[in-house]
């Protein structure tokens, strides 16, 4: 399973870096193949490509403020949380993509 998606809390710094590495860590211990843009402080970071959105089965938004280009994700699955949520629980995040994807 391909996931992409994008990292953004409020001010744009910590929790933003904290929350794609607990979701890249848990995408790879569930075998999935997942990439994260991050949008903060500094502006979009390792920013997906329109091929990656593309070959997505799942988009996670693990956001807490507006988001760059949102609409580039239109058409697809989405899963929105916190990045709170994706930083306490992103095993859990895991599992219900997984769901999401076989039940679709």
């Amino acid at each position: 399973m391909k996931i992409v998606g994008v990292c953004a809390c409020t001010v744009g710094i910590a929790h933003t870096y904290i929350a794609q590495e607990k979701l890249e860590k848990a995408a790879k211990k569930a075998g999935f193949e997942a990439r994260f843009e991050t949008q903060g402080s500094i502006g979009k970071e390792n920013a997906l490509t329109p091929e990656e959105i593309a070959a997505a089965d799942l988009v996670i938004l693990a956001i807490d403020v507006k988001i760059a280009d949102r609409d580039r994700f239109e058409n697809k699955r989405v899963i929105q949380v916190s990045t709170d949520v994706a930083i306490k629980s992103p095993n859990k995040l895991m599992e219900k993509a997984k769901q999401i994807v076989e039940n679709a």
